[in-house]
């Protein structure tokens, strides 16, 4: 089993190449969820998430000979990162192997630390069994992104930091896909104060530490389907799972939604970009059932790219009625468009986009379709809106749709 002279060792050496990343409260999240919410920001730390804790420390447990063979590992961009960079470090050849569906900005970055990148599967198991081909083709030495006790290890120091910025701590949430890092983190806690509570997060659709733990046994999901793509695991690691069963205290799990809102309140209240796995552990303060506690939140990552970044944006201003769009009828004549835009304007209701369709009904005269997109301050001033078109008999009715 792990020991606290182990952690003590992955600290001083993962400590070379990390950023201590210091707690932030969070008034917003406290206020939000009953408890004094800290933020330990990962997505700050060099590589732009926790993974290079890991990868340095499993790296440097090698011998050379286990080095020189070259390296090689299946991520979904951070874990990728993460070896990509201590491998530059130790000077030897990395090869990465990573989902087709990893963000684009994962992928040049991994690239920019020199390491060779090959795009396979649609998901993390699928270009693991890529990665494990490939080093027996070429006899590389495979680092496992969170199925390794000595990766867990690196990953565990940031309870180290946690417990030395706030040694009060009650609650730690921890995102989980395959469990390394709740692994390392919840092992440690343990070890260091027995009483504290450390809650694994996953999203509801790639639960598969929740599933394995209800039966028991690590179990393999038949499919995954969530926006947090670094935590989009089917099968968690066999090595660490009993390390899971005995110091996680409970699952909770977020649905896909839940990310989007904490995505913008992230933004708009800590001017931070934090990636849709790194949010787990913001978005599942809210379901704490306790209260007024000292609650320690892993953002375990920041590496987003711009598309995926705005269609979360997109969907969470329509989540929150900030933007909507809306159909109204009106007679085809002139000066109707202008009339609609008035009332608009008198409640201070922002056009965005308009859409004119004349052929909605065989009577033009009677009627054509006006679809408006708006922006609003948000539920109230959307139904202020709503009801100054009723007012004038434009019989307002919501279209969902994106941008």
């Amino acid at each position: 089993m792990l020991t606290k002279k182990d952690f003590d060792e992955a600290y001083r050496i993962v400590s070379e190449v990390t950023t201590e990343t210091k707690l932030i409260h969070s008034d917003y999240f406290s206020e939000v969820s009953g408890n004094e919410v800290y933020l330990k920001p990962e997505n700050m730390q060099v590589t732009g998430a926790y993974k290079v804790r890991g990868a340095y420390y499993k790296i440097s447990t090698l011998s050379d000979e286990e080095r020189q063979k070259g390296l090689i590992t299946a991520s979904a961009g951070n874990h990728a990162q993460g070896v990509a960079f201590a491998a530059k470090k130790y000077g030897v050849k990395a090869t990465i192997v990573m989902p087709t569906t990893t963000p684009l900005i994962k992928v040049n970055r991994t690239k920019s630390y020199g390491a060779d990148v090959v795009l396979y599967g649609d998901v993390y198991d699928e270009a693991a069994g890529k990665a494990l081909e490939l080093a027996k083709e070429h006899g590389y030495t495979f680092i496992h992104p969170f199925d390794d006790p000595a990766v867990a290890t690196g990953q565990g120091t940031i309870a180290m930091e946690i417990f030395k910025d706030l040694p009060l701590v009650d609650i730690i949430l921890v995102p989980i896909g395959g469990g390394g890092l709740a692994t390392g983190v919840s092992t440690l806690a343990k070890l260091l104060n027995p009483k504290i509570k450390v809650y694994g997060v996953e999203p509801a659709g790639a639960a598969c530490m929740q599933v394995s733990l209800a039966a028991g046994k690590v179990t393999t999901l038949p499919t995954v389907n969530t926006i947090a793509d670094g935590t989009a695991v089917k099968t968690p690691g066999e090595h660490i799972f009993p390390y899971i069963q005995k110091n996680i205290d409970d699952i909770i799990t977020v649905e896909d939604d839940e990310l989007i809102v904490a995505f913008l309140d992230m933004v708009e209240n800590h001017k931070m970009i934090v990636e849709n796995s790194g949010l787990l552990s913001v978005a599942a303060a809210s379901h704490l059932k306790e209260k007024g506690k000292n609650v320690a939140c892993v953002l375990s990552g920041g590496n987003m790219d711009i598309i995926t970044m705005s269609s979360v944006v997109q969907h969470g201003l329509i989540m929150r009625d900030r933007i909507f769009t809306v159909s109204v009828l009106l007679p085809d004549k002139p000066g109707e468009l202008a009339a609609v835009a008035r009332t608009i304007a008198d409640v201070q209701g922002n056009v965005i986009k308009l859409e004119h369709n004349q052929f909605v009904s065989t009577n033009r005269n009677a009627a054509v379709e006006l679809r408006i997109t708006l922006e609003a301050f948000g539920t109230d001033h959307k139904e202020q809106i709503l009801s100054a078109l009723d007012e004038k008999g434009y019989r307002p009715k919501i279209v969902r749709t994106s941008l």
